[in-house]
């Protein structure tokens, strides 16, 4: 008996030791997109500040594939113990667990919120030989005769943002999916569709152009880059505020020690000039926050989108 309560107390102290080490190794961030694009900026962005705050490298893996369920499953399955996370978004834990009929693991349970990380704020742009001038203008014309809008692939946050739109407001669209945002954006610029939802610098240089009008912003305050332009909830549609938006997790079970010294490291690095000055170049803004009010959060996005996604019929592809 003795023994075994020996050994208890070697294991806890060891425990102990590695939580007050950590982090004593490099740690692996798992993203679902491939490099390039938002997401990915975000993460070496974040990742490399985290790495000079934490004092070990933060090593950024590409493991896209299946609206970012491959990535999810891995971090998942992995070790609780803060070496390897993943950087979730509005795909994993918002609109994605409501388009699957069965996922491999419990997007709730199967983690530990870390911190949010950076809101991406979407647009509602229309191709500027298009006669509305207004979104109030946009809906009569859509029960007037047929519109439709592209996005980037078929669930996706600018999918959705369209699908939410079309149910508040009752403008009969019809939704033309691409492989991509840019084939889309270059289907609205030639006017092969009219209307679009997604984020600010995908859209900004044809608006810039004069090849594309943005009509609303699905931001709560006015997007920094195009402040000129109303919101949603300005023009009477409160409901419809949408962003891409990207956080931190760890697997179930990681210790609370762990969870606190990578929400401290990310709030500082959050808050530094330089990465707020990067965030905002590209048309996002820093999320930090405690781990409680991240998981608050995610709750939100995923009992939001749940109506949505069901009245659209939507399923994963």
């Amino acid at each position: 008996m003795r023994a075994l309560f020996a050994t208890l107390l070697c294991a806890l102290a060891s425990v102990a030791s590695a939580q007050a080490d950590y982090p004593s190794r490099p740690i692996r961030l798992l993203v679902t997109v491939p490099p390039g694009g938002a997401a990915d900026f975000i993460a070496r962005l974040v990742g490399a500040k985290l790495a000079d705050a934490l004092g070990q490298p933060v090593v950024v893996e590409n493991r896209a594939g299946a609206s970012g369920t491959l990535a999810a499953d891995a971090v998942a399955k992995a070790p609780g113990d803060g070496y390897t996370l993943l950087q979730n978004s509005i795909t994993t834990h918002g609109i994605g667990p409501h388009l699957f009929d069965k996922l491999s693991y419990d997007p709730v349970k199967d983690f530990t919120p870390v911190s949010g990380l950076a809101l991406l704020p979407l647009i509602m742009a229309v191709n500027a030989d298009l006669p509305a001038k207004s979104v109030p203008e946009l809906t009569a014309l859509a029960k007037r005769q047929p519109l439709n809008f592209a996005s980037s692939g078929s669930g996706g946050a600018p999918h959705m943002a369209a699908e939410l739109f079309k149910s508040v407001s009752g403008a009969p669209l019809v939704h033309v999916p691409y492989k991509g945002s840019g084939p889309a954006v270059a289907d609205l610029v030639g006017g092969r569709v009219q209307i679009m939802f997604d984020a600010a610098p995908s859209l900004i240089q044809h608006v810039r152009s004069g090849k594309l009008r943005v009509l609303a912003a699905a931001s709560r305050e006015r997007n920094r880059l195009l402040p000129d332009v109303p919101t949603f909830a300005e023009l009477g549609y409160p409901q419809v505020a949408v962003s891409l938006w990207y956080g931190l997790l760890a697997p179930a079970g990681t210790p609370s020690a762990i969870i606190d010294r990578l929400n401290g490291a990310v709030g500082k690095v959050l808050a530094s000039g330089d990465v707020v000055e990067r965030l905002q170049a590209q048309g996002a803004e820093p999320m930090p926050g405690s781990a409680t009010a991240f998981a608050a959060f995610m709750r939100e996005e995923m009992a939001k989108w749940a109506p949505v996604v069901k009245q659209a019929g939507v399923k994963a592809e």
